[in-house]
């Protein structure tokens, strides 16, 4: 995992002058936060494969350029909103527009042509998924907006972040299976409110003195014993979701891999260290790609 985010990194910082804080906008030096929106479209795909196949590849491929436009042109859109925020926060100080290198307007236009590339995508698909694509669109706008009104933005970001689950597998049959799409979106949302409340521990000192809300402000000292009944929710879900499709043996040994590691990322976690935080979250992709790994041998 290091030697992916480092060369993400590396790229960024090799790329032209004028580029740079355009890519830095979209976020292409930290690709967690990709990983993790493309990974529930993975499952999703891999779950609609016949069974005895490997899941499509063109399609894997086509959510994977999705999944960087799409998470680029959310990172925009919250930074739009969140400029002056941001400006007082350590960690988000240096941003793009936040430390004034790209102005409102360009980041606009960057925008429309993030949200452009990503329609060329979605038309690749069938329409059911067009459609269904382009309903997500309302929740990646407001969605930066969240936590100025509620302690439950990481459910919103979950809504948000795993509407791939119901994509992908709509993008492969034509139309959701509603058995085991919504579990398995459920799933996905549990799990972003796992590794999200946990990001949300970072910056909760900052949160309360610019007076933004998380799950992380709202939980405190319970945030283990929540973090745990999301987990068990996330198993349970990713378990009917198996049954609901026929699933084999070693989807469920995924199942049961990505449980203990869930339960060692809660029981180590320091939630007053924000490194150990950062640590933790980022370690999430590991639990995606276990039960990707699962889904296409349970497949095959």
């Amino acid at each position: 995992p290091r030697t992916l985010g480092f060369s993400a990194a590396e790229m960024v910082r090799a790329a032209p002058g004028p580029l740079r804080p355009y890519l830095r906008l979209m976020r292409l030096h930290q690709p967690a936060g990709t990983w993790l929106l493309y990974l529930p479209c993975t499952w999703s795909i891999a779950l609609a494969a016949e069974p005895g196949s490997l899941p499509d590849w063109r399609m894997l491929s086509l959510f994977g350029v999705g999944a960087v436009l799409m998470r680029g042109a959310g990172c925009t859109i919250n930074d739009m909103w969140d400029r002056d925020y941001d400006k007082k926060v350590v960690r988000t100080a240096s941003r793009p527009l936040a430390a004034g290198d790209i102005s409102t307007f360009q980041s606009f236009v960057f925008l429309g042509g993030q949200l452009s590339l990503a329609l060329c995508v979605l038309l690749c698909l069938n329409y059911y998924s067009i459609v269904l694509g382009a309903a997500s669109l309302s929740l990646v706008i407001t969605y930066p907006l969240m936590k100025r009104v509620t302690y439950w933005p990481q459910l919103v970001l979950g809504l948000t972040f795993n509407w791939g689950a119901l994509l992908g597998w709509a993008a492969i049959r034509g139309s959701c299976e509603w058995s085991v799409c919504l579990p398995l979106y459920v799933a996905g949302v549990m799990w972003t409110l796992v590794y999200d409340t946990i990001y949300a521990h970072q910056d909760k000192r900052d949160d309360i003195v610019i007076g933004v809300k998380s799950t992380a402000l709202h939980f405190k000292e319970d945030t283990k014993r929540w973090l745990s009944g999301f987990s068990l929710a996330m198993l349970l879900s990713l378990c009917a979701a198996g049954v609901n499709c026929s699933q084999t043996f070693p989807y469920y040994s995924a199942v049961a891999a990505v449980g203990a590691h869930l339960a060692h990322q809660i029981y180590t976690l320091d939630i007053d260290k924000p490194e150990d935080c950062w640590k933790k979250f980022a370690s999430n992709r590991t639990v995606g790609v276990l039960l990707f790994t699962g889904i296409v041998l349970g497949n095959l």
